[in-house]
């Protein structure tokens, strides 16, 4: 059976987004690609949820970014996780594993 792809809430997309730059700089397609491939194509990140996410980050200090160019192609936007944005991620990552746990719980005992 074929998974549908499932729209991501806007403070697991920080999340994600945050724990993918944590493996090195990305452009924002690269990003969203790779939370697909991750997840097998489950999570599916919309243009119109990840950009105002990044712009976001940004705004906050948690990635940093700049624009780069390779040959002839247009230059792309490059994202990088700052020194704030790998502590958020530990915080957010602590914060969801008890969330997550919590729900388990009720699903499980309920």
């Amino acid at each position: 059976m074929k998974k549908k792809p499932k729209d991501l809430l806007q403070g697991t997309l920080d999340l994600l987004i945050l724990r993918i730059l944590s493996a090195g700089p990305r452009h924002g397609y690269g990003i969203a690609r790779r939370i697909e491939q991750i997840s097998e194509d489950v999570l599916k990140v919309q243009q119109g949820s990840l950009y105002p996410a990044l712009h976001r980050l940004e705004d906050q200090a948690l990635v940093k970014s700049e624009w780069k160019s390779e040959g002839d192609k247009r230059p792309v936007k490059i994202y990088t996780l700052s020194k704030a944005g790998i502590d958020q991620l530990e915080e957010q990552t602590k914060g969801w594993r008890e969330y997550s746990a919590a729900v388990e719980l009720i699903l499980t005992t309920a």
